[in-house]
């Protein structure tokens, strides 16, 4: 590790010991480690730069004859040289006795993790804002029909870090003495990014298997590799994911997906069989293949647009964006037809997937706004495939523009992403023709109102000018409106008016 900062350079290997000094209680500074380098007795001083926060809670702990750790990714994104401002410590305090010692010491402090012995708080400080959780030693368990871990608290951070799911995350800095606790070799893996449990996989994948979601969420965030028994126990023991509840499965997606490597962590979750049971639909992307019947690898294919549209992101990661770029074919196998002529055809498979795309998201318990989102920007896929090759009408923009409606930047990033041809004259005649829309929907916008078309009469208007009163008629009138205002452009009140009563005119006359 060259730089405290650099997350992808190698930690050195330390003697591993159940507990190493890393300083002296008073003042930040951090006395190296035997085998520490400079950049990870960084790591440690970075850690410890919540002194003088973690010293205050410490010394509060100590002085109520408790004892306090940061613990866990805390950290190991220290040593990372990636620690934020979110800080997880671990006490022998009861749940109770940790609200009595933060209230009064901290800006704010809730309890809604109390029952699995977490109570976090808000900490103010001259250098920024830090989000603390402070959880009791505990273990966690299922038995075999439950949803929900069982907790029992321990009385020593030992018996908390076997409990901990991986050995990266089962290191701690008691405090306020500032002892580096490593009794699970998680620097020694560090350096070897590499996913191990503290336990035997079997062991910590029965207690929370959950945890095997996380294996990949851990894969796609840190760039680490799974241990060889990590692999095997997730592959056996996959099924046992189905005792744990849709919203907690859906958050560890979300990390997953919001990750720097998220492909990275898709894989395992299909190698494993994982996927089966949450994303069924990613491994049903591996279609079989037919040496007479040739077409895309579905499967890559998606998770190559997925790539693709993570590299088009401007503004951070977008989990409508990935969802989409993941989705967007899952429609295919269902639509798949083998041709006379040798072709294979997918007809309809955006409004299919689109389907099933709300299907995954309601039992994912996914938001109504997100999954409708995510479905509708998988319906809009090969909207732009279907204008041809490229000449675009005004009337063909603004229906473009009026479909995609606030999803436009997001599907101009999914069109481009959908193309993977190794055909690069055929990828860049894509890209010139795309860029050829985009142009136009500019030259359009600054003629008229594009981002959000209506017709000249709004409903009162027409109600008053037809004399109805409120229903379907009215609904029809103004969508007879809106389709004239797609086709041609906006329209003059008076042209308006009487399109209108010529269109009310012939209703009548049916």
């Amino acid at each position: 590790m060259s730089n405290a900062n650099d997350s992808s350079a190698a930690i050195p290997a330390v003697p591993t010991v159940a507990s190493a000094p890393v300083g002296a209680a008073a003042g930040p500074a951090v006395p190296a480690v035997p085998g520490l380098s400079e950049a990870q007795t960084r790591g440690l001083q970075e850690l410890l730069r919540v002194s003088p926060v973690a010293d205050e809670i410490a010394r509060r702990f100590q002085q109520a004859g408790f004892r306090l750790a940061l613990v866990g990714g805390s950290v190991r994104d220290a040593l990372l040289g990636r620690l934020g401002n979110d800080l997880d410590f671990t006490t022998d305090a009861r749940p109770q006795q940790v609200l009595k010692l933060v209230k009064g010491w901290a800006d704010a402090v809730w309890d809604v993790g109390i029952a699995f012995g977490t109570v976090g708080a808000r900490k103010d400080t001259a250098d920024g804002s830090f989000l603390i959780e402070i959880t009791t030693y505990r273990c966690e368990a299922y038995d075999r029909t439950s949803r929900k871990p069982e907790v029992t608290y321990g009385d020593t951070i030992e018996q908390d870090l076997v409990r901990r799911d991986f050995s990266v995350n089962a290191m701690a800095v008691d405090l306020p003495g500032r002892t580096f606790v490593d009794p699970h070799h998680g620097l020694e893996d560090l350096e070897a990014r590499v996913l191990r449990t503290p336990a035997t996989p079997e062991e910590s994948f029965s207690d929370d298997p959950l945890r095997m979601m996380r294996a990949a969420r851990f894969v796609a965030q840190l760039d680490f590799e799974p241990a060889p028994e990590v692999v095997a126990a997730m592959t056996a023991m996959a099924e046992r994911i189905t005792i744990v509840s849709a919203e907690r499965i859906q958050a560890e997606l979300n990390k997953l997906l919001l990750a720097e490597h998220p492909v990275k962590g898709l894989r395992l979750l299909v190698d494993t069989g994982l996927a089966r049971h949450v994303l069924p639909e990613l491994p049903a992307l591996q279609l079989e293949k037919d040496e007479h019947h040739r077409h895309k690898d579905v499967y890559e294919h998606s998770l190559t647009v997925l790539e693709q549209a993570i590299d088009l992101e401007r503004d951070g990661a977008d989990l409508t964006l990935r969802l989409a770029a993941l989705l967007h074919d899952i429609g295919k196998p269902r639509t798949r037809r083998f041709e006379p002529d040798g072709g294979v055809s997918f007809h309809h498979h955006e409004m299919v997937g689109a389907k099933m795309t709300r299907k995954r998201m309601r039992e994912l318990k996914y938001s109504k706004e997100l999954i409708e989102d995510v479905a509708r920007l998988v319906e809009l896929h090969l909207r732009f495939h279907g204008y041809g090759g490229g000449e675009w009408t005004d009337s063909a923009v603004r229906r473009y523009v009026t479909d995609a409606g606030p999803l436009l930047d997001r599907l101009h990033k999914l069109t481009r992403s959908d193309c993977t041809t190794r055909n690069r004259k055929k990828a860049a005649t894509l890209s010139r023709t795309y860029d050829g829309l985009e142009v136009r929907i500019a030259e359009l916008k600054e003629r008229e109102e594009l981002d959000a078309i209506r017709p000249a009469l709004d409903g009162n208007q027409i109600m008053e000018l037809l004399g109805l009163r409120p229903g379907p008629e009215v609904g029809k009138a103004y969508k007879h409106l809106l389709e004239l205002r797609l086709e041609h452009g906006p329209m003059e009140h008076e042209d308006a008016v009487a399109a209108l009563k010529e269109w009310w005119a012939a209703e009548q006359s049916v």
